[in-house]
């Protein structure tokens, strides 16, 4: 359970960093990357902001190991907290422009339901083909 845990902890810093310095970079590329620049305190405060992320939706993962709970739920509930998380932590570091007006936070809101969506698309298929080679692995042996 330990070694899981840390395992959980590494992955979901490893992805809330990659999505963020991906976000970045787009966010470099749609400004001219030579007109945008980010200062250390930036970086720094992405660094830290994306691994609290990660893990806010890493650890809530957790809630698959539930059978007595339906996978919507438990769908509902991972991402739920994720994005609590996620957007306290962005008005927090001021990711989210709350004060530009209800238009830009409404679509800073559906881009990071997007960016969420597709990663948990993403984990979901990974552990699915785990699955299937598993049981496929298993079915040859009987």
């Amino acid at each position: 359970m330990k070694v899981d845990l840390i395992k959980r902890l590494a992955m979901g810093a490893f992805v809330g960093c990659f999505i963020v310095l991906f976000i970045m970079a787009l966010i470099s590329l749609q400004g001219g990357p030579q007109n945008v620049s980010f200062s250390g305190t930036t970086i720094i405060n992405a660094f830290l902001g994306s691994i609290v992320v990660g893990w806010g939706f890493s650890l809530t993962g957790l809630i698959y190991e539930r059978d007595d709970i339906a996978f919507p739920l438990q769908v509902a509930f991972q991402m739920g907290i994720g994005m609590v998380i996620l957007f306290i932590v962005a008005i927090y570091l001021q990711w989210m422009p709350i004060n530009l007006g209800i238009g830009i936070i409404i679509e800073w809101i559906i881009i990071a339901c997007i960016f969420a969506a597709i990663s948990w698309c993403g984990f979901y298929i990974y552990y699915y083909l785990v699955a299937r080679d598993l049981n496929n692995k298993l079915n040859i042996k009987k």
